[in-house]
């Protein structure tokens, strides 16, 4: 199959894998090349994918939309990690989404003192008017 993982400034992963494991909103599932085509939605979670070369990759996804159809495996999701082994995959998770948790903090203080400004600015009009 051809896998295919989207971020919104990136293509993340593209390369063939012969099984993904991941996981729903409804629970655990896994693909292999002969599975019928659907569409479903991701909960945050690790997702696990074997090569043709035997190579089991594991990855960590923020919720997002998986795509089957015949034998390409898309998915689209805000943010993805990966790792070679599960405990690497924790540590990057933690640094990686920490960055993450900081950098959206500092937007929505931004947004917060813009939003601010706009009505203090609008109250001011009022006055003057």
């Amino acid at each position: 199959m051809n896998f295919k993982i989207l971020l919104p400034t990136e293509i993340f992963m593209d390369q063939a894998v012969e099984k993904v494991v991941a996981e729903a909103l409804n629970g655990s599932f896994c693909l292999l090349p002969n599975h019928i085509d659907f569409v479903t939605a991701l909960a945050p979670s690790l997702m696990s994918i074997l090569t043709p070369g035997g190579e089991e990759i594991f990855l960590a996804v923020d919720a997002g939309i998986l795509v089957k159809k015949g034998f390409d495996v898309m998915v689209s999701a805000r943010n993805a990690v990966r790792a070679p082994d599960l405990e690497g995959l924790e540590q990057v998770v933690e640094e990686q989404f920490k960055v993450i948790d900081d950098k959206e903090k500092a937007a929505r203080t931004a947004s917060a003192r813009l939003e601010a400004d706009l009505v203090r600015r609008f109250m001011e009009l009022r006055e003057h008017a």
